[in-house]
């Protein structure tokens, strides 16, 4: 009888360890990004209404050292002109020097860094960083059908808060679905009509968060497009090589299996 109380008590530990690890997970959603898929490309129109969503809202809290402002103005980027990037990167915060003193930030240089109390993690390389989808057991199956998933964690992230707060130990934390235990410190940055696109475009809470995301996945991979033309170019390669060897072997051992082969 008391072995059978302990292997009870040891199922229900199981079941309630796995019920609170799958509701720690987070919900996101698939959503549609233009970049999808071996064939897809980015928007540019959406990665400069996604540069501006975070220049004016994320770059209060979060830095972005790892990217190059020069990378603004390359093809299958935001491609905004030369002078407009000098112009942008001038009004970033001052670069400092190691004799203490400041110069202003040129195009050249990277985007500025955040540290410090309050400040949020390095959104550079987030979009990798973060996976929303994830394979059975770990195989990341689904991620060869549906993507990584990082900018759908991003969107989720940015909508995925429901109004409800709670404090502990003195910090506010806010309900969020798609974060990991369903609260986060982070207050909701975005609110609707928030900024207001030169190009007309709705500036809604789910239309910034899918543009800031998907500028956060081309900050995070910009060669992305030339990756899939180079992938592109070597499986057709090596579709017509195989091909070739294929009817090379066929003539080579035509006469040694008995067949005649004509090519």
């Amino acid at each position: 009888m008391f072995r059978k109380i302990i292997l009870s008590a040891a199922t229900s530990l199981a079941l309630t360890g796995a019920a609170l690890a799958a509701g720690d997970a987070g919900h996101i959603e698939d959503v549609t990004f233009s970049f999808e898929g071996p064939f897809g490309t980015y928007d540019q129109l959406q990665l400069q209404r996604g540069l501006q969503v975070f220049t004016e809202v994320c770059s209060a809290c979060h830095g972005a050292k790892f990217v190059p402002i020069r990378s603004l103005a390359d093809d299958g980027g935001p491609h905004l002109p030369a002078d407009q990037v000098r112009a942008y990167a001038a009004g970033l915060d001052e670069v400092d020097l190691p004799d203490g003193t400041t110069r202003p930030r040129e195009w050249t240089d990277n985007f500025p860094a955040r540290s410090g109390e309050g400040m949020g993690p390095d959104l550079s390389l987030m979009a990798k960083a973060r996976a929303g989808f994830h394979g059975p057991e770990g195989t990341g199956i689904n991620q060869l059908l549906r993507g990584i998933g990082g900018p759908e964690y991003i969107h989720a992230i940015l909508t995925g808060y429901t109004g409800e707060t709670k404090e502990e130990a003195g910090t506010t934390f806010y309900e969020n679905h798609a974060f990991p235990g369903g609260w986060i410190a982070m207050p909701p940055p975005l609110t609707e009509d928030q900024i207001t696109f030169e190009d007309g475009s709705p500036a809604s809470i789910d239309a910034m968060s899918m543009d800031v995301s998907a500028y956060l996945m081309w900050s995070a991979e910009p060669k992305m497009m030339d990756r899939k033309k180079a992938g592109f170019v070597a499986v057709t390669f090596l579709i017509l090589l195989s091909v070739l060897l294929y009817l090379t072997n066929k003539k080579i051992w035509a006469r040694v299996k008995g067949k005649e082969f004509t090519a």
